[in-house]
């Protein structure tokens, strides 16, 4: 008899403490599942069930051989549905979401292409600035920073690298002077991300290490964009995604600051529920997101731009040396603007 058939009753009348239960269930006649699992146990020369008239008990090899078994049927069915998915061919609603403003300055390309080689595939896109639980959203594949992943059942696959970069308008370092090190930033209003991003500290690697400030904020947000137009403003000092103000510098309308100075990249991940059942048009864009970035990093996020282009530096007043203790601050005004937001990217 089939041997893999035999596993499958024996495993449905060990759950259901009966074979007619069992033979009921799969469609079978009694005495066809009394066969299989005689026959299993003759394969096996050893019995699997003790047999009354009352009622069915596993014996203590029943028992080890149940829980194989249950494992390979499982993992079986696994192969067979990947395989069965990999030849579906990607269809229906695909559910996206991902930050505002990263969504918003990088989607449409992929999306662009993705559509052209998938037409029978309809991004359903909600670009949001909150916590997402995909899961329980319903959301089949969301685009998230690397920190926020916290969740052991959500897989992530790297997409690519940002770089933040300090910056201000060259109309706003003329009239109050050009930062050459991590620590004039305490002399100047800056426009800062709430602190639940990324704490009240800045942290730099410099030539001589790590060096940490805490910038004076005259406005906080939690939107990039938003900070962006505050910087190009001129109302102070901005700390900014690479890609999101690559054509400001290139224009000349924000200049890069502190370039001595690096400050901790932002990791963007594609986060999806599970690895297992994927839906062809789930892996399909998956793999179509990680090759486009994998293809044009540089030009996305603007890093190539920020090496090979030299700190603009402004004519500005020079500062006076003196320790960090005897910088005199000024309290500028703080104007909030506080919203839930895991991701203001």
């Amino acid at each position: 008899m089939d041997h893999l058939q035999s596993m499958r009753v024996f495993v449905r009348v060990a759950d259901l403490g009966s074979f007619a239960r069992a033979a009921s269930a799969m469609d079978i006649s009694n005495a066809v599942a009394t066969r299989h699992v005689a026959d299993l146990e003759g394969r096996l020369g050893t019995r699997l069930l003790n047999r009354t008239t009352r009622s069915l008990s596993l014996t203590e090899s029943g028992q080890v051989y149940l829980e194989r078994a249950r494992q390979i049927l499982d993992e079986l069915e696994d192969v067979e549905q990947m395989v069965v998915a990999r030849n579906h061919e990607p269809l229906g609603s695909l559910r996206i979401v991902a930050p505002v403003v990263f969504g918003l300055h990088n989607l449409a390309p992929v999306l662009q292409t993705y559509a052209q080689r998938y037409p029978k595939v309809v991004p359903d896109v909600t670009l949001v600035d909150r916590q997402v639980d995909l899961v329980e959203e319903g959301f089949d594949v969301g685009i998230v920073i690397a920190r926020q992943v916290k969740s052991a059942s959500i897989v992530t696959r790297r997409l690519t690298t940002g770089c933040m970069t300090v910056c201000a308008t060259p109309e706003y370092l003329a009239k109050h002077g050009t930062p050459t090190r991590p620590e004039h930033l305490l002399e100047h209003p800056c426009l800062s991300l709430p602190s639940e991003y990324w704490g009240d500290e800045r942290v730099f690697t410099g030539p001589d290490g790590e060096v940490r400030v805490r910038p004076q904020n005259v406005i906080i947000a939690n939107n990039t964009e938003m900070l962006r137009q505050f910087a190009l403003l001129g109302m102070g000092i901005a700390i900014l995604p690479s890609y999101l103000i690559g054509n400001d510098m290139s224009r000349g309308q924000l200049v890069r600051l502190l370039g001595d100075f690096q400050l901790p990249q932002v990791e963007i991940n594609v986060a999806y529920p599970s690895r297992r059942h994927l839906p062809a048009k789930v892996r399909t864009f998956i793999d179509h997101l990680v090759e486009h970035f994998s293809q044009t990093p540089n030009h996305q996020m603007s890093e190539q731009w920020l090496r090979d282009q030299p700190a603009r530096v402004v004519e500005r007043p020079a500062y006076e040396e003196r320790d960090d203790d005897d910088l005199k601050l000024s309290k500028p005004s703080r104007t909030r603007a506080r919203m839930p937001a895991p991701s203001p990217f």
